[in-house]
Order: structure tokens, then sequence, then C-alpha cells
């Protein structure tokens, strides 16, 4: 029985792990996509609320990890040396 049960805990990480693995894959995506439209942005084009908007998400993707911003671009098939962030 405790062996049945430890199968079965081993079962429900595995999935949990696979459910987080495909959102961090989505957020990547979502952060890669953001990146380069920042990067191709110019505020001073924006209506003062979207420049708001722009500014707080800049920030948010500039304070990320650089091998994260990395893999966030990769992801989306982003040229680092073209997005200048």
């Amino acid at each position: 029985m405790p062996d049945q049960l430890n199968q079965q805990e081993i079962a429900m990480l595995r999935s949990e792990v696979e459910i987080l693995m495909a959102e961090r894959t989505s957020l990547l995506e979502v952060v890669g996509a953001a990146s380069v439209l920042m990067a191709n942005t110019d505020g001073r084009d924006l209506p003062s609320e979207a420049a708001e908007a722009a500014e707080m998400l800049s920030r948010l993707v500039n304070e990320l990890p650089e091998e994260t911003l990395k893999e966030a671009l990769d992801t989306v098939h982003a040229e680092t040396g073209a997005v200048d962030l």
C-alpha cells in the first residue's frame, strides 16, 4: 500500500511539474513578445496612459535576470543583437 501511494504521489508531482513547465513556456513567450514590442516602440508616440503602462512593462522586463530575458527572446526567435533592452 505505501508503495502504491508513493507512485500516486510521484505521478501527481510529475503532472504538476508538466503543468508548471507549460506555464513557464507561455510566460517566456509573453515576455519575449513584450520585449520585442518595447524595443521597437518609441514611448514619445504613445498616449500618456499607454506610456505609463509601457514604462512599467519596460521596468519589469529590465529587472529580469539576463538569462531569463535571453531565453524569452529565443522563445520568440528574436535577434538579441537587434533588440536593445
